[in-house]
């Protein structure tokens, strides 16, 4: 990348381990920038990253090496002020960077200054568990001889032995009293806002740039959650229409059943890559939590409100909903008051009619066979994974190196299923809805239900 393109430049400095890599990546959306490790001075050369706006690049960050020997330095330079004595702040820096000292001992601080001299503006990260020490004040000295606007960055500020206090007292006390508390490994769910909308203040010259950054995070924000809602909603109608049938016969009922399972898995864990990939994250970066699945449902879910409902409307006159009605609960409880051969003969009418999905469930049923679906409990655990899973990406930083995990802790997501049933309901009585079946159809029904589906808990989430 050239350092001489248009745009606004940044330079990300600060003493050494800060965060500074760790930043830029949560920022960029990038968990490959940069080198990010739990040890002093990863970064060693300075490397640029680009931030767009509408796919045109607007912003340029410059991750600098970390500043080591603030104190040693500053000495050095009040050596050339007292021997320049009308030299200004960024004339000292400049004076340095052309002596001796700036390829020798000062080599890496060096690197920093020349890059915020080119810069319109430094982000200053700190790492606010550290306390502030003698070092951190001279830096900060330093650093304001470039004559270059500062953005203190509080990192870590989730750790509990943060030192927020201590540390804006010591900015405050350096003439620098606007802040920006971001956890590069957890950031707040506003912070890019906020981190824009504090610069526009301090650069008005690219006011209409930053704001432009601060309304396409929030509305990019806003599509992911959507975008989100609509993959769990078709995991969700997948699982929830999706039928197996089986004999019943011990050795294949427990085949059948672990077949079924295993696609059900395969399905949350299709639907668990999509939303690390949406959220640009790796799929290592997830703790694989296999779903618990110890039995399965045995069911014949013909029988319930809506497939009865969808059945009586396409039979018409020709099979009544009362007859059916009957006709299904003489099948439940074995009773003979309509008869097996009227009620086959009904199943066989109504094939004529174009309603045949159900009438092989129902002779399935009569000849002995099970059809095994997902049980509503399975269902709600998939949900509140899922939902557990989006909450922590949309907290989680580009640069944090913990493996994601979830609990099936369902807590008061568990009052939030009453939306689910249903559409879920509706799902049932349709098995070709799921695309793990033989007979997919993606109907106009279907994208109804799951766009109904998704928009709920989408709404639900914006308003809290």
């Amino acid at each position: 990348m050239s350092e001489h393109e248009g745009g606004l430049k940044l330079a990300v400095v600060g003493h050494t381990n800060t965060g500074k890599t760790s930043l830029l990546r949560t920022l960029t959306r990038d968990v490959n920038f940069g080198e990010v490790a739990d040890a002093p001075g990863t970064t060693k050369q300075v490397q640029g990253a680009r931030i767009m706006l509408e796919a045109v690049p607007v912003v340029t960050l410059f991750d600098t090496p970390g500043i080591e020997d603030s104190m040693g330095l500053l000495d050095y330079l009040e050596q050339l002020s007292r021997t320049n004595e009308r030299l200004d702040g960024p004339e000292r820096i400049s004076l340095f960077l052309k002596g001796p000292e700036a390829s020798g001992r000062y080599e890496q601080e060096a690197r920093v200054l020349k890059k915020l001299l080119e810069c319109q503006a430094g982000l200053y990260v700190i790492d606010v568990r550290e306390p502030v020490l003698a070092k951190h004040k001279d830096e900060l000295s330093i650093l304001a001889s470039c004559a270059r606007p500062l953005l203190p960055i509080l990192n870590f500020i989730a750790s509990d032995s943060a030192r927020l206090t201590q540390w804006r007292e010591a900015l405050a006390r350096a003439g620098l009293h606007t802040c920006v508390e971001f956890d590069s490994v957890s950031p707040p769910l506003e912070g890019e806002e906020t981190l824009y909308r504090t610069l526009s203040i301090l650069l008005p010259a690219q006011q209409a740039v930053l704001t432009g950054l601060q309304l396409q995070s929030l509305k990019q924000k806003i599509a992911r959650r959507a975008a989100s809602m609509t993959l769990i909603a078709e995991l969700l109608i997948d699982l929830a229409a999706l039928r197996e049938s089986s004999q019943l016969e011990p050795e294949a009922l427990a085949q059948a059943l672990v077949l079924q399972q295993g696609r059900v898995r395969q399905r949350e864990q299709a639907c668990v890559h999509s939303l690390l990939t949406l959220f640009q994250f790796r799929s290592d970066d997830y703790l694989s939590n296999p779903l618990p699945l110890s039995e399965g449902r045995l069911s014949v879910d013909l029988f319930n409100p809506e497939a009865l409902k969808d059945l009586s409307v396409q039979a018409g006159t020709r099979i009544g909903a009362g007859v059916l009605l009957g006709a299904t609960a003489d099948v439940l409880s074995a009773g003979l008051s309509l008869g097996t051969g009227m009620l086959i003969g009904a199943v066989v009418g109504g094939a004529a009619l174009g309603i045949g999905r159900y009438g092989t469930r129902v002779l399935n049923h009569l000849k002995g066979r099970r059809e095994l679906s997902v049980d509503d409990e399975i269902l709600q655990l998939v949900w509140v994974r899922q939902v557990q899973l989006l909450d922590a990406l949309e907290r989680r930083g580009h640069a944090s190196i913990l493996k994601i995990s979830v609990h099936e802790q369902q807590s008061q997501k568990q009052r939030s299923l009453i939306t689910l049933l249903k559409p879920l309901a509706r799902a049932r009585a349709h098995p070709e809805w799921s695309s793990l079946g033989h007979n997919f159809c993606d109907s106009l029904a279907r994208q109804a239900t799951l766009k109904t589906l998704a928009q709920t808990h989408h709404n639900e989430a914006i308003a809290k």
